[in-house]
């Protein structure tokens, strides 16, 4: 045997790297980005800040400040307290690695976001998926019976509801979650992902007191600050007392923490920017719908799931010829039997988006 199978597990040997392509000189369509920059004046401000930051120096391990500042800012309930992360993935990677008790397993519904059940395997976790509906007029939802069946079977430690479910935009129904955080009553954690809630109607952060089992995760990603990795979630104080103890020490840098608080000063700025994403989100939509051969599901986030079905041209074929076109998307056609010959599209400004739909018309009216 060589070096590396001797030293590594085999499960990770049989893994992927998560893959992220090069998009220079594309219209970048397939992450889920804020589009927009800060205004200049603010950009210029917030050099400044970045400049006065002693770098030299570790951070402050509480980041007391910026807990409070996303506490009082961004909807977390009085009385309750933050952990951060380095993004959602890191504060994914803590909680698995906090519950990793022997033969202890984690759920979601399927599909979903993928780090869920990643994590869980590096862990060492059992990952239980539980597929969507896939019936017409109903697809992408939960099925709750199936999950509460999944739920009394497998006790599962950690369950993860995403809300809204990357990668098919779905907001799940908000009943069917609380009865599924009552099943799995003492025995787990039911982890609410709220990483799309500002394009979202509605959040679980304000009924965080009335369930003790209630953990709810949200980013500052698609808010706006994707480059700086900063994730955070809330809970009953003693769990995030316990999460918090496997949590790397200075796992914030200097530099997002300040940018981070800035940010939060200016929330208002982006609380417009999402405003905008919006309007497009439905204008998009309806653009979509009446295109000859293309499925549009319902989205709650940031992002449109799209299926493509006509006679001559799949899901893949689309997808190539956009990147021949210079835009670039994701195609999720393979990630689940559920997502067929979809693709999933950022909603962008009025200009990428429009250089999207001239991308996909073309395609779609060209010949195979």
């Amino acid at each position: 045997m060589s070096l590396i199978e001797n030293i590594i597990r085999p499960d990770v040997l049989a893994l992927s790297a998560y893959h992220v392509p090069d998009s220079d000189g594309f219209v970048k369509l397939d992450a889920m980005e804020n589009p927009y920059l800060l205004p200049e004046p603010l950009r210029m401000e917030l050099g400044r800040r970045l400049a006065d930051v002693a770098m030299n120096r570790y951070p402050v391990p509480s980041y007391a400040k910026l807990k409070a500042d996303i506490c009082a800012g961004l909807g977390v309930p009085a009385g309750y307290d933050v952990v951060l992360g380095n993004g959602s993935d890191e504060l994914i990677a803590m909680l698995s690695t906090a519950c990793a008790k022997p033969g202890a397993k984690v759920l979601a519904p399927l599909p979903t976001f993928v780090m869920y059940a990643m994590s869980a395997r590096f862990s060492g976790l059992e990952f239980v998926g539980v597929p969507l509906n896939a019936a017409p007029g109903a697809e992408f939802t939960l099925d709750k019976q199936a999950m509460l069946a999944a739920i009394a079977e497998h006790r599962p430690v950690i369950t993860y509801l995403a809300y809204p479910n990357n990668p098919t935009g779905t907001l799940f129904d908000a009943d069917a979650i609380v009865e599924i955080i009552r099943a799995v009553g003492d025995s787990g954690l039911v982890v609410v992902d709220e990483a799309y809630q500002p394009f979202s109607p509605t959040s679980f952060m304000s009924r965080l007191p009335e369930f003790g089992n209630l953990v709810v995760m949200r980013t500052l990603s698609k808010l706006g600050l994707a480059g700086i990795r900063l994730g955070y979630m809330s809970g009953p104080a003693a769990l995030l007392q316990e999460i918090d103890k496997v949590r790397p020490p200075y796992n914030i840098n200097v530099l997002t923490q300040a940018a981070a608080e800035f940010a939060l000063a200016h929330l208002d700025v982006f609380d417009a920017q999402a405003a905008s994403l919006r309007t497009e989100r439905s204008r998009m939509t309806a653009l979509l719908a009446a295109l000859p051969g293309v499925q549009v599901f319902p989205s709650a986030a940031n992002f449109l799931l799209l299926r493509i079905h006509t006679s001559n041209k799949n899901g893949s074929a689309v997808f190539n010829d956009l990147l021949q076109r210079k835009v670039m998307v994701k195609n999720v056609g393979k990630m689940h039997p559920l997502l067929e010959n979809c693709l999933r599209v950022t909603v962008s400004t009025p200009e990428e988006n429009a250089l999207f739909l001239d991308a996909l018309k073309a395609s779609l009216s060209a010949a195979d």
